[in-house]
């Protein structure tokens, strides 16, 4: 059913695209299509949950339209999730893994299209603690990885393999591992890591070579934990996930449920939802949110599992 309205909330720093000029395409092909949009801009930095919420709040029957990378999408899901308003998506960012797993154009004329002509899916989202991520959250070295993926950005502009080779520059300079205990169904395994990694989106763990998916379409998420190894060692396991080879007992241990929980000597740490960075206080709890999301994908999106 085509929208009445749609408000797009809009991240005029992602991807490589200019800000105003893709406010004037999307703008344009709405109109194409016959359907009144407005537009929600905010600044890196702003509490995106709460525009998204405070904007539905407002109009609590319109369709609300993220504009951005998995960043901005997850912030904007994070707001909506739980309520009532249909959620469509204009990717924009570097990977867009969350866009690609719901077989989503990455033009803005072929989104805009789903978006008119689409149908509603309900989807879940995954929970760190109070917080939403779509694709994955991470803590230790993948944190230090988007630290300076930033500075990499800023120089050389957003790229693929500017990511990459982030995390070639922050793996050399990793030091300390995490020593963590984790609990899921009944059970505690202690373990000494560089990194902990969940992921809920099946996409990208079939991206990155990794099993799992099974958990995933059974409604749960998947928490992958490199061995504590040496330097070199972490540069094989970082490259191995990159390069699609990983195999599981050798590059990571696997787990999965619906619900987990990290405990950590230091309560405080720097946790990565879905490429944004910012500091939390343990115990971290993961757990999973059936059908939190009334998602707009293309008509003919059918698979089991995202």
């Amino acid at each position: 059913m085509k929208p009445e309205h749609v408000i797009i909330i809009l991240n005029n720093g992602s991807g490589l695209e200019d800000g105003p000029e893709r406010k004037a395409k999307i703008a344009d092909r709405f109109k194409h299509h016959g359907i009144p949009a407005s537009f929600v801009t905010f600044d890196p930095g702003a509490d995106l949950e709460k525009t998204a919420r405070d904007t539905a709040a407002k109009s609590p029957n319109s369709t609300i339209v993220a504009s951005g990378g998995d960043g901005t999408i997850s912030g904007v899901a994070a707001g909506l999730a739980g309520l009532p308003n249909q959620f469509g998506i204009i990717a924009s960012g570097t990977f867009n893994y969350f866009a690609r797993s719901l077989n989503l154009p990455e033009t803005v004329e072929e989104a805009i299209d789903v978006i008119a002509r689409g149908k509603i899916r309900p989807t879940g989202i995954a929970m760190i603690n109070d917080k939403v991520f779509l694709n994955n959250a991470s803590i230790g070295a993948y944190a230090a990885i988007l630290q300076t993926r930033e500075g990499i950005y800023k120089r050389w502009g957003r790229s693929r393999v500017a990511a990459y080779w982030s995390v070639v520059k922050a793996l050399a300079t990793l030091r300390a591992p995490l020593k963590l205990t984790v609990t899921y169904d009944g059970k505690s395994f202690s373990h000494r890591t560089p990194i902990v990694f969940a992921i809920s989106n099946a996409f990208q763990l079939n991206q990155m070579g990794l099993s799992g998916e099974d958990c995933i379409a059974n409604g749960g998420m998947v928490l992958l934990i490199a061995p504590d190894t040496n330097r070199w060692g972490l540069f094989k396991h970082a490259a191995a996930l990159a390069l699609g080879m990983a195999k599981r007992q050798t590059d990571y241990q696997m787990h999965c449920s619906t619900e987990f929980t990290l405990e950590m000597s230091y309560k405080s740490r720097a946790v990565a939802r879905d490429g944004e960075l910012a500091r939390m206080k343990g115990p971290f709890k993961l757990s999973m949110q059936p059908n939190a999301l009334n998602l707009i994908v293309p008509e003919s999106f059918d698979e089991p599992v995202r």
